[in-house]
């Protein structure tokens, strides 16, 4: 198949690489790299089938600008969730394109070992069954991949994994020790299929490669940029200054605004996800703990 991936960020990449393997590929993204098989965002977007890997926040103002609709069948690889609308990526998308036509990636998958060709499995997720199973195809021997229905289910999981993350970070850099980074963990993906419930998600997809799957590696690793950003809180260290160290994205953080802006409407019980706005936005950390562990 002939597949553009916009998005040329560490995922981007791995991702243009592991399709490159079966796949005549090329890549964009918002500034010109120096990449082979680099293209205009025009170009891109003139490809029938296109994997897409940018920031969440940054969807909805690129699209407005770049997109006109051709029919063209998405996988998208970004995850997260607006935080000025609070909207989830198939409904930012939505507003552009068929759902029909749009297929979305989850499950636990670090950037650097998808490009080192280490064995993974990832997760289709797509309201049309053949465009996930088109997509899955596409993938090299060393990606497994499976297809689910479940679209809101993957989304909020890729999504909250991010948040717990993060949460998770703070715990190991307070050397609270691994039976406190298991409690929290567990208790994360409890919280998570609560909020994930709410919006008709199935239970099953929390419990697989979208959910427990991708958790369990996100937050329990420093080669996750969430995971290193409560590492930094945990220091002490200002937000910006953690951010500006990573020099990438960490979604968790806007992440966490928008679910406990969601959580607060809609009266769902989030108080991990709640705890970390708090230590976003200045909590002394050691008072957020001590607030966490009287909640229920």
């Amino acid at each position: 198949m002939k597949i553009a991936i916009i998005g040329a960020g560490k995922w981007g990449e791995a991702l243009f690489n592991a399709l490159s393997q079966n796949n005549e590929c090329v890549i964009s993204s918002r500034t010109k790299r120096n990449i082979s098989n680099f293209v205009s965002i025009e170009d891109a977007f003139e490809y029938e089938y296109i994997v897409f890997a940018l920031a969440t926040q940054k969807i909805r103002e690129f699209l407005s600008l770049h997109f006109k609709d051709r029919d063209q069948k998405f996988l998208i690889a970004s995850k997260g969730i607006e935080t000025s609308s609070g909207k989830f990526i198939d409904e930012i998308f939505g507003e552009f394109a068929s759902p029909l036509n749009l297929a979305f990636l989850s499950g636990p998958s670090f950037a650097s070992e998808v490009k080192q060709k280490l064995p993974c499995a990832l997760v289709i997720s797509s309201h049309n069954e053949n465009l996930a199973k088109t997509w899955a195809g596409v993938f090299p021997n060393f990606i497994k991949t499976y297809i689910s229905g479940d679209v809101i289910g993957s989304e909020i999981c890729g999504a909250y994994k991010n948040v717990i993350a993060i949460a998770s970070g703070i715990c190991d850099g307070l050397s609270l020790g691994n039976n406190a980074r298991a409690s929290l963990i567990s208790r994360g993906l409890v919280e998570i299929t609560r909020f994930g419930s709410y919006f008709g998600a199935k239970n099953e997809t929390f419990l697989g490669l979208s959910g427990a799957g991708d958790l369990f590696l996100t937050a329990s690793s420093a080669l996750s940029r969430n995971y290193r950003v409560g590492l930094g809180l945990a220091k002490g260290m200002p937000l910006d200054e953690i951010l500006k160290e990573l020099g990438e994205v960490a979604e968790g953080v806007p992440t966490a605004m928008a679910i406990t802006k969601i959580s607060k409407q809609n009266s769902i019980y989030t108080p991990i996800a709640n705890e970390v706005c708090a230590m976003l936005e200045g909590k002394n950390v050691k008072e957020s703990l001590r607030d966490l562990l009287r909640k229920k």
